[in-house]
């Protein structure tokens, strides 16, 4: 089955909730994008809310990430 995958800029407080209830609805992955400073804070929060999926019941692939390459492989938002 073909998966939608959402990007969103900034891995913040917002950020980080959006991609936590994108997971939890099953909207697709999630690319959590940030500034190559704030590389390691996406990538923990996505570590984060992937592991969380085995106990909330989601299935669903959560990167983070500061390439751009991401985002042009991003189906959501077109």
């Amino acid at each position: 089955m073909h998966r939608r995958k959402i990007a969103l800029i900034g891995a913040g407080n917002i950020g980080g909730e959006l991609a936590a209830q994108a997971a939890r609805l099953e909207l697709g992955d999630v690319f959590l994008f940030d500034i190559p400073d704030k590389l390691g804070i996406a990538q923990g929060k996505a570590l984060d809310l992937e592991q969380n999926g085995s106990i909330l019941g989601y299935d669903v692939r959560i990167v983070g990430t500061s390439n751009w390459t991401t985002w042009r492989a991003a189906t959501w938002p077109s």
